[in-house]
């Protein structure tokens, strides 16, 4: 296909005509009396929804410079959708009037490359001021307050509060379409893993289908176990010790060695529990060492140079409960060590602030959070879809903006902390004027959300 081009004035106008229709599209959401915007689906129900990101990812325009100018505007909105989880309505205003006032001044003469340094120093002095502003957040109360802001509904401010509170600042909760109308939340007592019961078998609960061991030794292994003279020490050594409850942590059980313990637990000799170990690779390595730290056992590894026939009870983690489904076991009551605990936790921390990656910063929050016993699923429910949808999605804004207030404090709302943070931009001292000119427009631009 043959390429289009446009240059200089056209080229800019074209550009801005499309940041002016996503910005007027998205700015309508802006603050607590922000409307509501309505998105037409293909097939399903339309969306009902405030989030200026989402607003702003539904926009395609015909024209393609047009739309390669909206494309501009929706990065600064989802770029902020990624680093803070709400705040995208805000930030797509401060662009807006950035890039308005700045094509003023290229129109006008001004150097393209020195207005952006002055914006670039001013925005970096305006984000500063705006940090020294904020204040920490604390208490219960000022959670709920923070989260009903930002859902426009007591009720959600306050079951994100209450939730936030159980499972502690380095938990993970996670949002769910529900069942029924309301609103309902689970907490997964201890650390939970989606692995499951290897055979039936081992089953001791018919009715829920579960696998339930109290007080259990852990046996938390890397590799395939098949063969069962690799398992008959430790078995030998266990009921010498009058001790039957073991639980096995394992890539897989299978031949001989599945079939000894299914015979063992059938005969009434051991009560044995074999689940497959959580995740693959790398990560897998990681999640048994985390389950080690947590039970006070050790990760049997060949390349640790340990071999299963050498393992001694000593090697085994502890726990007062395992219990295990189909689909996933939980460890109830870890008989780790505090600071070791502590220790692993803190390792984790520094690994999510040096990742560059949003997945894997997912996941090593989720390994964060089952190490402290902190897991939630919030569930939603409402009448309709399309309610559910618009509920659901007030649930994650509001969630994500008390994440970040939590982390990072709160500043005044409605534009005020933007308006406080101008005069520190009286300190900022450029060499050209045109660099002036860039730090003009970001003290207009700071105005604008208040507008």
């Amino acid at each position: 296909m043959a390429k289009q081009l446009v240059f200089s004035e056209d080229a800019r106008t074209r550009l801005k005509r499309g940041i002016d229709k996503v910005a007027f599209a998205v700015a309508t959401t802006l603050g607590p009396k922000g409307r509501n915007v309505a998105l037409d689906k293909k097939w399903g129900a339309p969306t009902i929804t405030h989030d200026g990101v989402s607003v702003a990812k539904e926009i395609e325009l015909e024209d393609p410079f047009e739309n390669m100018g909206a494309q501009l505007l929706k990065e600064a909105a989802t770029k902020t959708n990624d680093i803070a989880g709400d705040g995208t309505t805000t930030a797509t205003v401060l662009a807006h009037t950035m890039v308005t006032e700045g094509l003023k001044n290229v129109a006008a003469g001004a150097n393209p490359m020195l207005l952006k340094r002055g914006i670039e120093a001013a925005a970096e002095k305006a984000s500063q001021a705006i940090l020294d502003q904020a204040i920490d957040i604390e208490t219960k109360e000022e959670i709920a307050n923070v989260a009903a802001i930002s859902a426009q509904d007591r009720e959600i401010g306050e079951l994100i509060a209450e939730v936030m509170d159980k499972v502690g600042k380095d938990g993970v909760i996670t949002v769910e379409e529900g069942k029924g109308l309301g609103f309902e939340t689970e907490y997964v007592e201890g650390m939970q893993f989606d692995r499951g019961y290897i055979s039936p078998y081992f089953i001791t609960n018919p009715e829920t289908l579960e696998a339930v061991i109290e007080e259990p030794y852990i046996l938390i292994h890397e590799k395939k176990i098949s063969a069962a003279q690799d398992l008959v020490p430790l078995l030998e050594k266990l009921l010498n010790r009058g001790k039957r409850e073991l639980v096995i942590i394992a890539e897989d059980v299978d031949g001989e060695a599945l079939a000894t313990l299914v015979l063992n637990k059938l005969r009434g000799m051991l009560n044995v529990l074999a689940v497959k170990a959580p995740g693959f690779g790398d990560r897998r390595k990681a999640m048994l060492r985390d389950i080690a730290v947590l039970t006070g056992g050790t990760v049997i590894s060949e390349e640790l140079g340990r071999k299963l026939e050498n393992v001694t009870i000593e090697d085994l983690g502890r726990a007062d409960k395992v219990v295990a489904t189909k689909n996933d076991t939980t460890i109830v009551g870890g008989h780790g060590d505090e600071e070791a605990i502590k220790g692993r936790m803190e390792e984790i921390r520094v690994e999510i602030e040096k990742s560059t990656s949003d997945y894997d910063r997912e996941k090593l929050q989720e390994r964060l959070a089952k190490l402290a016993g902190g897991v939630a699923v919030i569930k939603v429910g409402a009448g309709t879809e399309v309610e559910l949808k618009e509920k659901k999605h007030r649930v994650e804004d509001a969630l994500s903006a008390t994440r970040a207030a939590v982390e990072e404090g709160i500043v005044p709302g409605g534009g005020v902390a933007l308006i406080n943070a101008i005069s520190s931009l009286d300190d900022v001292e450029m060499e050209y004027p045109d660099e002036q000119t860039g730090v003009k427009i970001v003290r207009t631009a700071l105005e604008a959300p208040m507008r």
